[in-house]
């Protein structure tokens, strides 16, 4: 499966203008044709905004990715808010939803959590014969998280609106949830600025090793995996190096 990683300095607080580019760098990206699956940032249409009327996708806004999706006859994760949660969804190639994850741990520090309703329940999908769970940004820091689904986990997608200053933070923690999972990681962060605060992009994705299959670096763009990304990969890593068979499920009294 090649996996396309789109990273874009976002039009701050305008969907149409956001549609627009990712139009634009799609119909520009010389591997369009190769993408078997897109993985867009947090909030893709409007950044991370705490103005829920600017966040909030309406139909027009699910037409386009679903027009995007059939168009290209690929798979497509992005950003955006519905019913007061911050999502992420997934179009298949037909452009129709197959998952729509609202996020669990949301970012208090900058508001979020006033704004927006927390997430209630993990999910994994299949998506073209991977099992994939989906995260979004700060959910990253939260381990458990990811390791409580790591044995029905062959991909885990993490969108982001990550800060710049720490880049080093997501590029380690992305290498961690694969290492310590066995399964491949693919984060997907925005780049440019928003009336705040800057973002470097470094989207990647990992393979269960924790080796670089794809790094976007700081460019805006579609970054595509140089090569496929392999469910039989995972099973592999698993088997030659079981670790999951020393895996713990900690007591209560341990959390006490």
């Amino acid at each position: 499966m090649k996996i396309g990683l789109c990273q874009f300095d976002m039009v701050w607080e305008n969907r149409p203008a956001n549609q627009e580019k990712i139009a634009a760098m799609l119909e520009n990206c010389p591997e369009k044709g190769k993408i078997d699956w897109l993985i867009l940032p947090e909030m893709t249409l409007s950044g991370f905004s705490m103005n829920t009327q600017a966040a909030t996708l309406d139909d027009k806004d699910t037409a386009f990715f679903s027009a995007l999706a059939k168009k290209y006859a690929m798979n497509i994760s992005y950003g955006g808010v519905q019913d007061g949660y911050n999502n992420l969804i997934t179009l298949n190639r037909e452009g129709k939803i197959i998952s729509s994850y609202s996020k669990i741990h949301l970012y208090s520090f900058a508001g979020e959590a006033e704004h927006y309703k927390y997430g209630e329940k993990q999910q994994t999908f299949e998506l073209e014969g991977f099992r994939v769970t989906p995260a979004i940004c700060f959910d990253l820091r939260f381990p458990y998280l990811f390791w409580n689904a790591a044995e029905k986990t062959d991909i885990y997608v993490v969108i982001a609106s990550w800060l710049a200053q720490r880049a080093e933070d997501w590029m380690t923690l992305l290498r961690a949830r694969a290492m310590e999972n066995q399964c491949y990681v693919a984060g997907v962060n925005r780049t440019g600025t928003d009336p705040f605060l800057p973002y470097s992009g470094n989207s990647m994705v990992f393979d269960p090793l924790g080796r670089v299959v794809a790094d976007a670096k700081s460019v805006e763009g579609i970054t595509v995996t140089q090569i496929d990304v392999n469910k039989e990969q995972v099973a592999k890593t698993r088997t030659r190096i079981p670790f999951f068979n020393d895996r713990k499920k900690a007591p209560p009294h341990m959390f006490a």
